[in-house]
């Protein structure tokens, strides 16, 4: 047969395959059938087989999977694709690295309806399934009337024939008491829960035990299945409520405890969005346990028997005393004010009921003002449901001061639980100011949501510049940079991401007055209807220039200007929104100019393109200096 294939005698380059439009407004599950092979072990910067979804209406690709581990074989990849109104390309990117002997290889491509976990054992690719190599015991495919076959039904379950195809393992193997052989399903690449069923026939002189698992990406095993009867001669159907908010392994698994066990067999695993029993759960929706309190406190909320011990506060625009994290003008919750600080106090914040048995990602940030050391100030703990159990599962060290700072923990309960804040005063002279803002709740595990693939036309510049690139680099351009800026009383102390992270600012000690820094996004798709852009800006300093942002249309030779600050701003990250059209491809620019003294670096961080109009409007696209407000909480 043929395959396609790139190598690398175009090095460095990309090699792009793109789809028809396409439209299917069930789930469907792309299978790819690929091999990157390469004779250099590990390159600085490898080959890479990319896969993008381009959907109607947005102006970037979003990245579904990618691979650079070179094989001597092909291998599947199994990608769901969820339901959608819009049309779509499917679009296959290779990326030739430095490596010379690279080439990538793709053998098909095919979108089926329904799920990648789905399966009838029909086809040879086995749909992504993976028998874990035992040397004694395996899954073999059965059927498909193979005169020599260890075929060891009449029919299979598909077709009712001899010709279908089945899986199955038979004991005859077997040497050790307790061998096991276990069938792997292709990971799930989108979040589902319903009814996973599937059929099987057991037959079996000693004791065998069949069971389904769930596993995670840590390796956690969850069982959801097992065989209760103790024989079934002909085919039987099992079901199981079945839940994946995160990527999930099923693995069917049989253990034979001698060589006369018997054997089982499975076929047609096929799956349905709505649960088996009648149970109406709705699933928990993880925006229900965040917060960012810009109206209120959300589902969080304290105990009166502890006293007033948040308050929820925003400060005006100045150059002392930072804002809020969310937008840099909103609210935030403030421990220990003035009212409270009587040493041992303690403030408690008690967040929504969590269900139990699901993996959790906590985030949310943090910040500490005061003399002394602040360690143990602010520290979180999981209530069990009974309220009797209490573990303190984080506390704050000391950090830097008035620096919004990230904290991310991962945990599981077995029971529901309630994450909750404690702000704890010891001594009068400990007790300092604690904020905190943006508390947020994911399913999965905090490292696990690290590795998995970027937003697009998100740039937070944590590790790179992402979309942009700079006109001319120099003294005078923009440079990455973590931490505080080297000139005092200008710059941000943190960025805006976790506070220990990178941003975008210029040098204003390496440029003249007026000079000029831009920083350009490469050609993005137009589309038709607005598009939205929030980023957070940062201008502190005396001396501050002006910060503006263009859109630059492809064949126009003039920019449209799209928004503009001049002169120092905030001690705060701000939040900038700019709500724009463009339905022919465009670029975006970002231009700082210095101002009349080193005071004057100007930073930018956390940039984000949205499809769709933006949902809040910001008040002045066009403006100048700050208001003249003093270092005052608003309570």
């Amino acid at each position: 047969g043929h395959y396609i294939s790139v190598d690398t005698s175009y090095e460095g380059e990309k090699a792009v395959l793109s789809s028809p439009e396409l439209y299917s407004e069930e789930w469907s599950c792309i299978r790819l059938i690929y091999q990157i092979a390469t004779t250099s072990e590990n390159s600085p910067d490898p080959t890479r087989l990319n896969l993008y979804l381009r959907q109607e209406g947005e102006s970037f690709d979003r990245l579904l999977w990618s691979a650079k581990e070179p094989s001597d074989s092909w291998l599947i990849a199994s990608l769901d694709l969820m339901n959608s109104t819009k049309k779509y390309k499917i679009v296959l990117e290779g990326k030739m690295g430095q490596d010379k002997s690279a080439s990538i290889a793709v053998f098909e491509i095919k979108i089926t309806p329904g799920y990648c976990i789905e399966c009838d054992f029909e086809e040879n690719h086995l749909c992504g399934f993976v028998n874990r190599w035992n040397p004694n015991v395996n899954w073999f495919v059965g059927g498909g009337n193979i005169r020599n076959s260890q075929s060891v039904l009449p029919k299979d379950h598909t077709l009712n024939s001899e010709l279908g195809h089945y899986m199955y393992v038979d004991s005859v193997y077997v040497k050790h008491f307790q061998e096991v052989a276990q069938l792997i399903s292709p990971k799930t690449t989108a979040p589902m829960s319903g009814c996973l069923s599937f059929y099987y026939q057991l037959k079996q002189e000693s004791s065998i035990v069949f069971t389904v698992y769930l596993r995670d990406t840590s390796g956690f095993y969850e069982e959801i299945w097992k065989t209760d009867s103790a024989q079934s001669a002909d085919w039987a159907l099992a079901e199981v409520d079945f839940n994946a908010p995160y990527p999930m392994e099923v693995i069917f698994e049989v253990a034979f405890n001698s060589a006369k066990g018997g054997y089982v067999a499975l076929d047609d695993i096929s799956f349905s969005p709505v649960y088996c029993s009648n149970q109406t759960g709705t699933p928990f929706n993880p925006a229900e346990a965040g917060c960012n309190f810009e109206e209120d406190l959300c589902n969080f909320y304290q105990d009166h028997k502890d006293g007033p011990g948040w308050s929820r506060v925003k400060v005006k625009r100045n150059v002392y005393r930072a804002g809020d994290h969310t937008t840099g003008f909103g609210y935030y919750l403030l421990a220990n004010t003035k009212f409270t600080s009587q040493p041992g106090y303690i403030g408690r914040l008690y967040g929504p009921t969590l269900p139990g048995n699901l993996q959790f990602c906590l985030r949310f940030y943090y910040a500490l003002y005061g003399f002394f050391k602040m360690s143990g100030t602010l520290a979180v703990y999981i209530f069990e449901e009974n309220h009797v159990v209490q573990e303190k599962i984080w506390s704050v060290l000391d950090s830097p001061k008035g620096v919004w700072t990230q904290a991310e923990i991962s945990f599981k309960k077995p029971m529901p639980c309630k994450v909750v804040f404690v702000s704890w005063c010891k001594s009068f002279w400990d007790c300092g100011l604690v904020a905190l803002d943006d508390v947020s709740l994911s399913l999965g595990s905090c490292q696990a949501a690290d590795l998995s693939l970027p937003n697009p036309g998100e740039c937070t510049f944590e590790k790179d510049e992402c979309v942009f690139t700079q006109k001319k680099r120099g003294r005078g351009s923009w440079h990455r940079r973590r931490g505080p800026t080297p000139t005092s009383y200008t710059g941000p102390k943190g960025d805006h991401t976790t506070g220990v992270g990178y941003y975008m600012y210029i040098e204003a000690s390496d440029m003249v007055y007026g000079q000029r820094a831009y920083l350009v996004s490469r050609s993005l798709s137009g589309t038709s209807g607005k598009q939205c852009l929030t980023f957070f800006y940062h201008m502190y300093g005396a001396g501050t220039g002006l910060l503006s942002v263009y859109l630059k249309k492809e064949g126009d030779d003039e920019e449209i200007p799209l928004w503009r600050r001049t002169g120092e701003q905030s001690i705060s990250w701000l939040r900038g929104l700019i709500e724009y059209e463009s339905d022919r491809n465009y670029q975006i620019i970002f231009e700082a100019i210095r101002g009349v003294s080193i005071r004057s670096d100007t930073a930018i961080d956390d940039i984000l393109f949205q499809a769709g109009p933006c949902l809040e409007v910001e008040e002045i696209q066009f403006s100048s200096g700050y208001p003249d407000s003093l270092n005052e909480i608003e309570y």
